[in-house]
């Protein structure tokens, strides 16, 4: 079982580190979710759906879909823990919380930040310093 999980997430990738009495592990997802940014003239927009023979609807449908896989990948490696930290940029964070507000199980703590985009040695440094200081307050 996992004790303490840490998370920087948002929608292209998930960096996992749980910690335990064994030690920290790390593990990447990459969500493959791309969605399509139609900047500028309304020209562009026409011509990547012509392109790829999709409307904006469907576009957006199928971003979800691989969201949704993501988030699915994601909180079956959250399963078991106790307290999960969850950071990082954006709405992906919030996704992901209500996801795992929705699921059934044991209750467990779980605590959301925002922050920037880092390297994984930043990543695993800030969820042991979370939580470090979260059981030495106890």
């Amino acid at each position: 079982m996992k004790d303490r999980v840490g998370l920087w997430i948002d929608h292209e990738q998930a960096v996992i580190v749980s910690v335990g009495d064994r030690g920290e592990s790390t593990q990447k997802i990459e969500s493959g979710a791309r969605h399509v940014e139609y900047r500028g003239a309304q020209r562009s927009k026409v011509a990547y759906s012509a392109q790829y023979g999709q409307g904006d609807d469907q576009l957006d449908k199928r971003f979800t879909e691989q969201l949704n896989k993501y988030y699915d990948q994601v909180a079956a490696l959250l399963r078991g823990a106790a307290s999960i930290l969850i950071f990082g940029p954006g709405e992906a964070k919030s996704e992901l919380h209500a996801r795992l507000e929705r699921e059934k199980g044991p209750p467990r703590k779980v605590q959301l930040e925002p922050a920037d985009r880092m390297t994984d040695h930043q990543i695993a440094a800030k969820v042991r310093k979370h939580f470090e200081s979260e059981s030495g307050g106890e």
